[in-house]
Formats: C-alpha cells, structure tokens, sequence
C-alpha cells in the first residue's frame, strides 16, 4: 500500500509544506523540519522524520564532543553548545514526530510513552516506524474529502431519525 504525492507533484518539484515529502533525501527532510518548525498538524513521511532524527542526533554528539563540560575534573559529556542545539531543536523534533504519527494515523499524544522508560521507547519507536496509513489525512488542515468526512451535496441525505424520538410517537 504506497501512498502517491498530491497529483499536482511531480518528480522534479517537491511537494508543498502541507504534504509528507515520501523519499525526501536528507537535507531537503532537515530543510523541511525547519520551514515548519513549530506545526504539530499535518503529517510527515519516515524519510523526512528519520534522516531528522540521524542529522541531529550526528550534530548533537559533534557538538558535545567540541568542548565537553568538565565537573570536578570529570568529563560530563555534554556542553554549552551542545545544550544551546537541544533548546533549538527540542520543539522541530517533538513536531516531526507528532508528524509522524500522524502519518501512521495515530495521535500525537502518544509520544507521552517517553515517560515509560525502556518499554514506552521501545513502543514508540515501533509506532515512528510504521508504514504512512492514508486515513492519516484526517489530520492535514485541509484533509481531502472521502476519507473521513461525511459525503454531502445532492443524492445524499441525512439518516432517519429512530422511531420515538420525535417525542409524539410511544417507544
């Protein structure tokens, strides 16, 4: 079940901000984390989530390994500049991965697994790498109709209402 870009994409041009980008090569999924830095709606493909999650995951080792802090003559392991990447990157990656789930079409609240230590990351990082589900839309701004959203216009009509629920009739 391969999910297909927008019909409007093709294969020179990305896909708009609002779409997951399906085999985005890596600086284009870090360029895409950061043009929506903080938008926690909409949906993300494994590629972008997972070349985000490498890219700074290497950026974080390189720049804690730099100028490591050193307490009472032992190294800690991190650094000022290593920190000053967490604040930066702490919302774009708690963003990618609400994203993410998204795409698997599961709510991005699940990411509170994190607080179950080793189990909950373990399950969580099962739930990041699951094939994108098309009922996933629902969570674009603007989801396209048919997956979710009741059909309307001519020829469809609401159902009846239940016998007795008028009030007049006895049940």
């Amino acid at each position: 079940m391969a999910m297909q870009q927008p019909p409007d994409a093709s294969r020179n041009k990305t896909p708009a901000l609002e779409f997951p980008y399906y085999g985005a090569p890596p600086v284009e999924a870090v360029k895409r984390v950061f043009q929506k830095y903080a938008v926690f709606t909409g949906r993300a493909s494994r590629s972008e989530y997972w070349w985000w999650f490498l890219a700074s995951g290497l950026a974080s080792a390189v720049l804690n390994s730099i100028s490591p802090t050193i307490i009472n003559g032992q190294i800690t392991g991190s650094s000022a500049l290593g920190g000053i990447w967490f604040l930066a990157t702490v919302i774009p990656s708690l963003a990618v991965a609400v994203r993410r789930l998204h795409d698997a079409n599961l709510s991005g609240w699940l990411l509170l697994l994190t607080l179950l230590p080793v189990l909950g990351w373990i399950a969580l990082i099962v739930l990041l790498a699951q094939r994108e589900n098309p009922l996933g839309q629902r969570f674009d701004r603007y989801p396209q109709a048919g997956y979710w959203q009741a059909p309307t216009g001519p020829g469809y009509s609401s159902p009846p209402a239940p016998p007795g629920s008028d009030g007049l009739s006895p049940s």
